[in-house]
């Protein structure tokens, strides 16, 4: 079970060719005044994942949460062209931590297992028709 509406962590477990059932866990993910980035994405996957417990209470569920971090500051999804035009544009030649919470909830047994791997991305300088390029070509507003 993929607790997650994510199409690009469905197209993950679809390339391991097993089969697999999602749904969207109702989570509430407002981060905490003080919540660190880590804090708050090992708190929302396992929240996932124990989500995804009340439709599929005898499964193994997994619950994953990503962040973006630049200096001190967590990096929402742009959403729009204009918003992610201006994020690329400070990102330019900085270094961005990408946290992935990964939580393997087993429902049967209110057991789970959460980690959280960082990746390290050093975004390089582009001009703004590069980016505007790339921008309409990938639409990564989500």
């Amino acid at each position: 079970m993929l607790a997650s509406t994510s199409t690009f962590r469905r197209e993950l477990l679809r390339r391991l060719a097993i089969p697999f059932a999602t749904c969207a866990p109702a989570v509430d993910e407002c981060r905490q005044a003080g919540d660190s980035a880590a804090h708050l994405v090992t708190l929302l996957s396992e929240a996932k994942a124990r989500a995804g417990s009340r439709e599929f209470s005898d499964a193994l569920i997994i619950g994953s949460d990503q962040v973006a971090v630049c200096g001190d500051d967590i990096l929402g999804k742009p959403g729009d062209h204009d918003r992610a035009r201006v994020q690329l544009t400070r990102l330019a030649g900085r270094r961005v931590t990408f946290l992935t919470g990964l939580c393997l909830y087993d429902a049967r047994n209110d057991d789970g297992r959460v980690d959280l791997v960082p990746y390290h991305v050093t975004f390089r300088h582009l001009t703004e028709v590069q980016i505007d390029r790339y921008l309409r070509a990938e639409q990564p507003y989500n």
